[in-house]
């Protein structure tokens, strides 16, 4: 079952109505029924004067009251949406108008107690009508709620005075709380609606820079091969050899890829070095093709190249990054006044480690102007 959202708004209720139940009778009428506590003084006077008119008047008059507030809350996308949107004037008016007739004659009939009702108009009111509006019906409560209880000498009506006001006040703090909720849940998500376009983006871009020449090279030498068997079997069976290492190392390329780069590959490193250099403001000459690259110095190199390109980043205020690639050396050498400092730091200490590791050795040199970095296997 599809979730149940806001009208207009395309929103779940869920995530703007931290109270929804999901279901279409929910918390809604029992969220609004459960203050009508306080209209049960006005029920009990007119229960005790249910022998005289006045007192049937306003038993009748208070129950249609309570009922009529609580119609508000009947259904969860209702109260929801006129927390958000309000319901235009045409339908909020005869119903608030209704809500203020059922009290003045419930006040009239009753006395004191039923002057509660002005709470629940409040509260209504500021649910269903625009803000200015709501604050002159208030205000004509209020000083509505006071004249006659002076005028009567009703007790206590200071209280509902200041009632009336905080249930507004209540009222349009949750209003604002759930137009916050709505803004916050459609700003995630778009964001996550970017971030996944973004994503989608980089990883295409990567692909076809990972993908894109390896396949081109696989593709000619297959078709070499083919061409050969019939007058050099000898070579033919060179080239084979050679189009089987290239197909291994794309598909373990293309399987670190998909897999979100936990390791690294060297086309993928190349990639990345191009689309950082360039922002940066380096020029960026970068090769394509790396399938010249035996399979075993691959990962070392791809760890040459992040590191080079790193420091020329980070420290050598270099205009132009070359990166320079054979099938047993990688050289990544720019324009800028060279190293930092006199001390090799971590990075360069574990590349070395690395390159030991499968007999290849580190070599910085300082260039007039620029710096360089190769890796090399003699």
């Amino acid at each position: 079952m599809n979730e149940e959202r806001v009208q207009g708004l395309d929103v779940p209720v869920g995530q703007a109505f931290p109270w929804a139940s999901g279901r279409r009778w929910g918390a809604g009428p029992w969220l609004g029924a459960i203050w009508l506590i306080f209209m049960v003084p006005a029920l009990v006077d007119g229960w005790q004067a249910r022998g005289e008119l006045h007192g049937v008047i306003g038993l009748i008059a208070t129950l249609s009251f309570m009922a009529l507030y609580t119609l508000m809350f009947v259904g969860t996308d209702r109260v929801r949406l006129r927390m958000i949107e309000q319901p235009p004037l045409r339908q909020a008016l005869p119903f608030i108008g209704a809500l203020v007739v059922l009290g003045v004659i419930s006040t009239a009939a009753l006395g004191t107690n039923a002057t509660a009702a002005a709470v629940f108009v409040a509260a209504a009111a500021m649910m269903s009508l625009p803000l200015r509006i709501t604050v002159v019906l208030d205000v004509a409560m209020v000083a509505a709620v006071i004249v006659v209880g002076q005028l009567q000498g009703w007790p206590g009506q200071g209280g509902v005075a200041l009632g009336t006001l905080m249930a507004s006040l209540a009222i349009l703090g949750m209003r604002t709380v759930v137009r916050r909720n709505v803004q916050l849940w459609r700003a995630n998500e778009q964001n996550t609606v970017l971030a996944v376009d973004n994503e989608r983006n980089r990883f295409a871009r990567d692909l076809h820079d990972i993908l894109g020449h390896s396949l081109t090279v696989i593709t000619v030498k297959a078709e070499l091969a083919q061409r050969l068997i019939e007058v050099d079997a000898a070579r033919a069976r060179v080239e084979i050899a050679d189009l089987e290492r290239l197909s291994r190392d794309a598909l373990a390329d293309i399987r670190r890829a998909v897999e979100g780069y936990r390791e690294l590959t060297l086309p993928g490193e190349l990639a990345r070095a191009r689309a950082a250099l360039a922002t940066a403001e380096i020029s960026p000459h970068v090769p394509q093709a790396t399938e010249i690259v035996p399979t075993e110095l691959r990962e070392l190199f791809a760890w040459s190249v992040r590191e080079g390109v790193t420091n020329v980043i980070r420290h050598s205020g270099a205009r132009r990054c070359d990166i320079l690639l054979s099938e047993s050396c990688v050289e990544i050498r720019d324009d800028g006044h060279g190293p930092c400092d006199e001390h090799e730091g971590s990075g360069l200490t574990g590349l070395r480690e690395r390159a030991a590791a499968v007999g290849a050795v580190v070599t910085t040199r300082t260039l007039s102007p620029g710096f360089s970095l190769q890796v090399a296997r003699p």
